[in-house]
């Protein structure tokens, strides 16, 4: 009966090969896409679109809200800036009334950060650019 000789630090090489493989295939499949725009959310694609994106910040608004017309242009902005890290959505809570009283959303504008399919943090009221950045850096 013969033995192969087998080596081991070519075989932990090579298993460290398939290790890195595997890393950059779930964090490719898990990586956020680029989205410049604010995508639409509403109660019939929430769940959806907080599972597909693993992290996302979503503006719930109202057309009638002047806080919320003032902070939709940072959010614009931020999408665009942030394209690649984090998605922004605009749920209207008016249109959407299932998905509002869920996540107990009682003033607008409010913006819900979910990371992993979670609300990690929300904010409520306008607040500056640069505290809306620093909330969302927390989590990126």
């Amino acid at each position: 009966m013969s033995h192969a000789f087998v080596d081991e630090a070519q075989v932990l090489d090579e298993l460290e090969q398939i290790r890195e493989r595997k890393i950059r295939e779930l964090m490719d499949q898990m990586s956020t896409p680029h989205i410049e725009k604010p995508i639409v959310v509403s109660d019939r694609n929430f769940d959806q679109t907080v599972k597909n994106y693993p992290f996302i910040v979503i503006d719930c608004w109202a057309s009638w809200c002047a806080p919320c017309r003032a902070i939709a242009p940072m959010v614009e902005e931020m999408a665009k800036d942030y394209s690649g890290k984090v998605v922004f959505g605009k749920l209207n809570v008016d249109e959407n009334p299932e998905t509002t009283q869920r996540f107990g959303v009682m003033a607008i504008p409010t913006l819900l950060i979910m990371k992993g399919g979670k609300e990690v943090d929300r904010i409520v009221g306008v607040l500056p650019k640069s505290q809306l950045e620093a909330k969302v850096n927390a989590y990126a």
